[in-house]
C-alpha cells in the first residue's frame, strides 16, 4: 500500500506576493520564515538575479495540517476557467438560510480583500449552496 505524500498547491500568476498575501488572509495562512542567512524575504529577493526577483512566494498553514501554497510568476495571463480550484469550507454542516448567511458574510470579507463575487449556486436537492468567487488575479474558488 502506498503512503500518503505531502503536497503543495501551485498557482501560476502575475504577482506572486500579492496573490499569496490574499490567500494568507482567506485561509489564515502565514508567510514562512525566510531562508537561513536572510533577515527577510525582501532581503532574500534582492539577492536574486534581477530576472528572478519577485518571481515566487509561498504561504503555509501555521498548524502544519494544510498544504503549502506556492505562487509562481508566469508570462501569460489567465485565459480560461481553472481546471482545479480551491473550495474554502465556510458553511460545513450548515443548510438553507444559515448556510447562505455564512457564505454571504465570508464573501463580503473577501470582497474587501480584493476578491470578486461571480455567482451563487443555490442548493438543488443534491448539492448545498456554494458561492463562486475569484481571487485578486481572477482565479476561481468556491465558498462552500
Amino acid at each position: 500500500m502506498a503512503s500518503v505524500k505531502q503536497f503543495q498547491v501551485t498557482f501560476d500568476c502575475n504577482n506572486p506576493e500579492r496573490v499569496a498575501r490574499f490567500w494568507c488572509e482567506v485561509l489564515g495562512y502565514v508567510v514562512p520564515q525566510p531562508p537561513p542567512g536572510f533577515a527577510s524575504w525582501d532581503e532574500f529577493d534582492r539577492s536574486l538575479p534581477p530576472e528572478r526577483q519577485g518571481s515566487a512566494f509561498a504561504c503555509v498553514d501555521p498548524s502544519g495540517v494544510g498544504p503549502r501554497l506556492f505562487f509562481q510568476r508566469v508570462p501569460e495571463g489567465k485565459v480560461v476557467k481553472n481546471r482545479l480550484h480551491l473550495d474554502v469550507r465556510v458553511g460545513t454542516g450548515l443548510v438553507g438560510d444559515e448556510r447562505l448567511a455564512a457564505l454571504e458574510a465570508e464573501a463580503e470579507r473577501l470582497t474587501a480583500l480584493g476578491a470578486r463575487r461571480v455567482r451563487l449556486l443555490r442548493a438543488d436537492g443534491f448539492n448545498e449552496s456554494c458561492l463562486v468567487m475569484q481571487d485578486v488575479e481572477d482565479n476561481e474558488f468556491c465558498l462552500d
